[in-house]
Order: C-alpha cells, then structure tokens, then sequence
C-alpha cells in the first residue's frame, strides 16, 4: 500500500503532522493498552517510515505505555496521534482515525483479538489474529 503525502492531526488542531511514501500494516488493534490509550473497544493504525514522518504544528506528548512502546498524544485534547516500538526504530505507527482521509487506508486486519471486549463482536471479513500477525 502507498501513498504520496498525508496529513493530519488532533481534535483541537492543536498538533499536526505530514507523512510521505510507503504506507504499510492497516490494522484493527483489540490489545488492552491501545484500548485504554484511546477509550475505544479497538483502533485502527498504519506505519510510516520513521524517516518520513514529522509533527508540523505544535508538539505531542509522549507516554511510555510500556518499556519498549512510546505513545504521543495531544496534551490540549488529548487525542491519541502515534506508537513508537523500540525494536522498530526506523518506523512509526500513526492512529488511522487521525489523519485528514482515514478512508483512504483502510485495515486489513484485526490483531490482538485475543484481548478483545466480549461485546465488540466484529465479523467483517478480515483476517483475524490473536496477537501480532507474526507472532506464532
């Protein structure tokens, strides 16, 4: 999947950012941290090269959610912007929702449906998985 250029932002307008090149890895997240990140039953999430990515307006904050995972988030609305993963340095997880035209990059799958909320019963077509799609 690919797309030129890209942009988006948070609720209040306060962050924005500008992404360019390939985009990979359309998801449904179900994991547990994600959900209480966002407040939502799942979030939908793509990665951009690191490298191509940067805020234009204003600064996120960061959350470490874990050791390895760094979440930034605007600190006015609070809206959930990006994922870090340390063992991926060279790539950045940008929140679907996000982004000015969410509609063009739409998920492929579900991962982490073993964390999944008992009444979010989804039954679209896609893959699922029960951790990350290369977990075994």
């Amino acid at each position: 999947m690919s797309a030129s250029i890209f942009e988006g932002g948070c609720l209040c307008g306060a962050v924005r950012y500008r992404a360019s090149g390939e985009v990979g890895h359309p998801t449904f997240c179900h994991c547990r941290t994600c959900r209480r990140a966002a407040g939502a039953p799942v979030v939908a999430w793509i990665t951009v090269p690191l490298e191509r990515f940067a805020f234009t307006r204003g600064a996120p904050v960061e959350f470490h959610s874990s050791p390895p995972v760094t979440r930034a988030f605007c600190g006015a609305c609070g809206t959930p912007l990006t994922y870090r993963r340390a063992s991926s340095p060279d790539e950045i997880d940008v929140t679907t929702a996000s982004c000015d035209e969410p509609e063009s990059f739409p998920p492929a799958d579900h991962t982490w449906t073993s964390h999944g909320i008992g009444w979010m019963q989804v039954d679209d077509g896609r893959p699922r998985h029960r951790e990350r799609r290369d977990a075994r």
